[in-house]
């Protein structure tokens, strides 16, 4: 098992330890919410300044940038995050194993942002030629060797942070960084535009690292010396066997992004993916809040309950609860104010994705709802079927959809690709589950997500009427309304023992 390496309390269920309450998930995620909802908003921040200063083409290329170096990050970095988290996790209650872990990861870390570091300089000449059809853009791929190492390094930091569970300094590293990049790097595109995008980019990362390395060295003990990697054998594999299986996904979800941009870019131009990428990033900003804190605490609590069907199940179910409850106006409020949204973030030259973005807003809802059933394969540890559905099958889809759906109807067909994408792995991510572990969804979850979706088609065909009022009117009476419903749900869970 992946997982296999539990203490005594990892081995209680969920319900055993009081984990797998509603008011402890409701807990849990406004405390990682907040954490989240100060960095988004930072780079929300970032993003309005950086498509005013460099607009839709500068977007275009600094999207070309991220999403090749991600995918060395993906690849480099092994997966050790989530390994890392759980290591940390499992030792912190002993100073003496949690110092070698502290030590084994760092180390692990460093190497791999090296071997990242190396990959950026070997291949910028196939990145450049890749990305931008020339090698203009060399150079600029072997200097962002410099941001993958700082980045995988300040990656490992954080984990480190998030596996002792110590929120107060995670979240003040990860606001107090993001207002530092914020505030080097805006001058930079200010003053050298598209020239300034590359030592931005290293900027921000290196102060990310520094921020979160030094509130790790505060938050625990001292990695001890590593005379022999020998020594460390089995952490070192079982960090290993964790971050593989996790890096394959990831990394084809960066393949897939980063394909799907260049044919954007040869099919059309780079402004369209400067385009797809600003509707992308808001959606995916506008969403973190929600799933990035859900996934901090639902994740452990699922893989602590993988072995009983039964109590896996009641996690899975009363996640669902709660994320239909927090997805349905969120979702909704994106459909309804995606206009609002591009011109406050945007620039009112990214006014052509406002019908992207409503159809992207309807795919969060649906990604939403289902959030809890895509992580049981993995909890589950079954690797055969976590490869076919979430690396190959997802990316696979998704990338073919957004390809015919660009070529057929431009940028907005880039949306119905999406919600054609969420709307057939939301009921295959059930029957999955259900065959292969009997994880059936009780009346309560499954009334909570209908309401859920029902609510978010109301809004979306009330959102294809026109720009009038009578339809904006209408869009927010039935978004109170579902946001009322949601409030009395949430206040009733939140009694529930």
């Amino acid at each position: 098992m992946i997982f296999s390496v539990m203490s005594e309390r990892q081995q209680q269920t969920p319900a055993e330890r009081g984990e797998n309450t509603y008011r402890s998930i409701l807990k849990a995620t406004s405390v990682f919410g907040g954490v989240q909802f100060f960095h988004i908003l930072v780079s929300l921040v970032r993003g309005k300044l950086v498509a005013m200063f460099l607009g839709p083409a500068g977007m275009g290329i600094s999207a070309l940038y991220v999403s090749s170096t991600a995918t060395v990050q993906k690849f480099a970095s092994l997966g050790l995050n989530l390994a890392i988290v759980k290591e940390a996790g499992h030792s912190k209650d002993d100073p003496e194993a949690l110092a070698t872990v502290v030590a084994v990861a760092r180390r692990m870390t460093l190497l791999t942002g090296l071997l990242g570091a190396l990959i950026c300089v070997a291949c910028a000449r196939f990145f450049s030629l890749g990305s931008f059809g020339d090698t203009s853009h060399t150079f600029a791929y072997m200097a962002l060797g410099a941001m993958v190492f700082f980045s995988i390094a300040g990656n490992g930091e954080m984990s480190l942070l998030q596996g002792v569970h110590d929120v107060r300094r995670l979240s003040r590293a990860t606001v107090v960084g993001s207002l530092g990049g914020l505030f080097v790097s805006v001058p930079l595109y200010y003053y050298y535009g598209v020239r300034g995008i590359v030592p931005a980019m290293i900027v921000m990362a290196l102060l990310v690292y520094l921020f979160y390395f030094v509130s790790a060295r505060k938050a625990m003990p001292s990695g001890v010396p590593l005379r022999a990697w020998r020594e460390h054998k089995a952490l070192v594999r079982q960090l290993l066997s964790m971050g593989i299986v996790l890096m394959s996904g990831d990394l084809a979800g960066n393949i897939s992004v980063y394909a799907l941009q260049a044919y954007i870019r040869v099919a059309g131009d780079v402004s369209d993916v400067g385009l797809f990428q600003g509707a992308n990033s808001l959606t995916i900003q506008y969403s973190g809040v929600v799933f990035a804190a859900l996934a901090m605490d639902y994740f452990p609590r699922l893989s602590a309950a993988a072995s009983d069907n039964a109590a896996m199940a009641s996690v899975v179910n009363r996640q669902i609860e709660i994320v239909s409850c927090l997805v349905a106006p969120l979702a909704t409020a994106l459909i309804i104010c995606a206009p609002l949204v591009v011109r406050i973030l945007l620039t009112e030259e990214f006014a052509a994705i406002v019908g992207l973005l409503r159809w992207m807003g309807f795919a969060l809802l649906v990604q939403g709802l289902m959030f809890p059933l895509g992580y049981v394969t993995f909890a589950k540890n079954n690797k055969k079927v976590y490869f076919w559905t979430e690396v190959i099958g997802t990316n696979v889809m998704i990338l073919v959809f957004s390809m015919v759906g660009y070529r057929l109807w431009g940028l907005v067909g880039l949306g119905y690709a999406t919600v054609a994408d969420k709307l057939f792995w939301l009921p295959a991510c059930y029957m999955i589950n259900y065959r292969l572990y009997g994880c059936r969804m009780e009346r309560g979850a499954f009334k909570s997500m209908a309401l859920a979706f029902a609510a978010g088609v109301a809004v979306f065909v009330l959102s294809m009427a026109g720009e009038n009022a009578v339809a904006y009117v209408a869009m927010c009476a039935v978004w109170l309304v579902i946001v009322y419903v949601a409030l009395r749900r949430i206040r009733y869970l939140f009694s529930v023992k």
